[in-house]
């Protein structure tokens, strides 16, 4: 059924998020998105604006500070509900990563006052958490940062990022010379590379160094007079290491060629054991469930925050991350509901508001 039919047996809460999924918001075009959560926060007596930059700061009690990030992946997935037998659907892009996240900890801080930052630009270059970060704004007590983690699930721990690009340059020559050439070069790195970091196979993907050509260019310059190669990289990095290792691992593999290293984001891992770990945890049973800890094995914007913040994280929100960027993005009303009633819970515990 189309979202009109279903809009008058919708709840506050779902009503936000089925507005913020229906309007398209894919990284840079943030905007209306943003008009609308700033709106849900004025008709709750909440004052709220957008920053430089295009996040939507709502500022209140500092001790816990919920953010998820308003921008999407591109994509169009028409928007709709589809009834199941005990529950109902919302289809579109974004309703898991991470509208659905996003709606409701604006819900959450409504219901208990609570900060709330909904950040532009995390799918691209963490644009909008960077900002924040930068502007100097206070540490709060306890961040809580939304990406789909399943209802009942608690994110702890995210691998970090390197990104470079490989250039080499060699003289242009007949190809029956054996000499490496620029193309040659790089082909020649890269594989010492993934030597370098070759994996037991034993070892779980989160602990594992990740390495990727993203993209590659390369040949005869218009000239004639040479060869060039340019081959775009990333690298996933787990707690084990950090930033700085991995690049002096890889600049150590160089034998021809120089890499321009453009982005860096340290990886971060949580102890299970903080204030707001064993937050979730209760109210996560408290609403019948099984508490999971999880870690991921990409990046998100609680790497961001917990490079300049010293305070307790975890990364919560409704929806199934496999469904991340899918074409079949969608997300359960129920399990949004539910995610909504943890987020309450956790903030009332943590700013004694269950007392």
């Amino acid at each position: 059924m189309t979202v009109s039919e279903h809009r008058t047996d919708l709840s506050d809460a779902q009503r936000l998020l089925v507005d913020l999924v229906s309007i398209p918001s894919p990284s840079g075009e943030e905007g209306e998105a943003a008009e609308r959560l700033v709106d849900f926060f004025e008709d709750h007596d909440r004052e709220a604006w957008i920053d430089d930059v295009g996040n939507v700061r709502a500022p209140a009690d500092d001790s816990v500070l919920l953010t998820s990030h308003i921008d999407t992946v591109p994509g169009d997935i028409p928007v709709e509900i589809e009834e199941t037998d005990d529950d109902r659907l919302l289809w579109g892009r974004g309703s898991v990563d991470a509208t659905g996240p996003l709606a409701a900890m604006a819900v959450a801080a409504v219901e208990t006052g609570v900060s709330f930052i909904g950040v532009v630009g995390e799918e691209v270059d963490s644009r909008g958490a960077r900002h924040v970060v930068d502007s100097g704004r206070a540490e709060p007590g306890v961040v809580v940062n939304g990406e789909p983690s399943g209802w009942n699930g608690i994110t702890l721990g995210y691998r970090g990022l390197l990104a470079g690009t490989y250039v080499a340059t060699s003289e242009s020559g007949h190809t029956s010379r054996p000499e490496n050439n620029a193309i040659q070069d790089g082909m020649d790195w890269w594989n010492r590379v993934e030597s370098e970091f070759d994996p037991d196979e034993y070892l779980p993907v989160f602990e594992r160094v990740t390495c990727k050509p993203v993209s590659f260019q390369g040949g005869t310059t218009d000239d004639g007079l040479s060869v060039e190669v340019t081959m775009d990289v990333q690298f996933r990095i787990p707690p084990e290491y950090t930033v700085g290792d991995v690049r002096e691992m890889a600049d150590g593999q160089l034998n021809g060629g120089t890499v321009h290293w453009y982005d860096s984001v340290p990886p971060v891992m949580q102890s299970p054991r903080t204030n707001v770990a064993r937050a979730f945890r209760a109210a996560i049973r408290n609403a019948g469930g099984d508490p999971r800890l999880l870690r991921k094995t990409g990046t998100s914007d609680m790497n961001i925050f917990a490079s300049d913040w010293d305070c307790p994280m975890v990364t919560y929100g409704p929806g199934d991350s496999d469904l991340d960027h899918a074409p079949n993005e969608h997300l359960s009303l129920t399990e949004y509901d539910d995610a909504v009633d943890v987020l309450v819970d956790v903030c009332e515990r943590l700013t004694g508001g269950d007392e």
